[in-house]
């Protein structure tokens, strides 16, 4: 039996792994489907204290990776496909095969943005496409981009673009925003920002060099199909929080962000982490933070 299993390896499951691990505690550390989670898909990360140049997501993960092993946590491969939080030990079932049984759980599973789901958009994410505009923004300095959507995500990753964009275009398929009413006030004041109505981007746009020159798109009423010059295209749809194996375990939110008190869910000795709990910030700094609560929170728990 474990002392501790880690459902993820984002910064929150590898931070966790970090502090637990320097406790003694042997954590094991399920990779998941994508080992470093949404990092390991972007170029530069300027935002990550620390690094005075930026640093690219696979290096730091590989980074933060390499010092949990360093301190005995174990890496293993594998995606969790069942759980049962209602037995303790509680059990893990890895690959819908092997069974890990713990004393603790850190869920750190993260979350998945809602991309368009073109195949010229996922050619290029991490190359001009994006889901996070706080991520990427100043990337785009006096240059032109897109975002997609209604709803306040999109008007905020608009309104906070247009601080260093050139011009920012929304496009929408309907011919009003679903948003609350002063975050649609403030975008059509700002001057920086159009507004293309009735509209659905249909292909990426790109060159030999694999980066982002424009969007093809169709009015949805007319059929009329045009080309809008950008270099950066931000989905702002939603997200989707990886919580498919715990349903029914754990406490969640209608959406199914798990619920926390800090990193404690409603299941003694489960605790949850990172962008699986956080709806709000989603940034790869306070998962990292969040999973170091997790982890002391654990061995607090362990250790009563």
């Amino acid at each position: 039996m474990e002392n501790m299993v880690i459902i993820g390896s984002g910064p929150a499951g590898l931070t966790a792994a970090i502090y637990s691990a320097r406790a003694g505690l042997k954590p094991v550390v399920l990779e998941g489907i994508q080992p470093g989670g949404q990092l390991v898909i972007t170029n530069l990360i300027e935002n990550y204290p620390g690094f005075l140049d930026g640093i690219d997501g696979p290096t730091l993960m590989m980074t933060l990776r390499s010092q949990a092993e360093r301190f005995g946590a174990r890496l293993k491969s594998g995606e969790v496909t069942a759980v049962d939080f209602r037995r303790k030990p509680f059990q893990v079932v890895v690959d819908g095969g092997e069974a890990l049984e713990a004393k603790t759980i850190i869920i750190a599973t993260g979350a998945s943005a809602i991309y368009l789901g073109l195949e010229s958009e996922q050619a290029l994410i991490g190359r001009g496409v994006s889901a996070c505009a706080t991520c990427d923004a100043a990337l785009y300095r006096d240059k032109a981009v897109a975002v997609v959507g209604g709803g306040d995500t999109a008007m905020e990753e608009a309104l906070f673009l247009a601080r260093f964009a050139s011009r920012v275009t929304i496009i929408h398929r309907r011919d009003q925003f679903r948003a609350s009413k002063i975050m649609i006030e403030r975008v059509l004041k700002n001057p920086k920002i159009q507004v293309l109505w009735n509209s659905v981007v249909i292909e990426v746009l790109d060159v030999v060099r694999r980066e982002v020159v424009g969007l093809r798109l169709k009015h949805i009423q007319t059929g009329a199909i045009s080309d809008l010059p950008v270099e950066g295209l931000f989905v702002a749809i939603g997200h989707r929080p990886n919580t498919e194996p715990f349903a029914g375990q754990v406490a969640t939110d209608k959406t199914g962000y798990i619920l926390t008190d800090h990193t404690r869910t409603n299941i003694p000795g489960v605790f949850a982490a990172g962008d699986v709990q956080d709806p709000e910030y989603r940034q790869a700094i306070t998962a990292a933070g969040s999973g170091c609560m997790a982890a002391l929170e654990a061995e607090r728990y362990l250790n009563a």
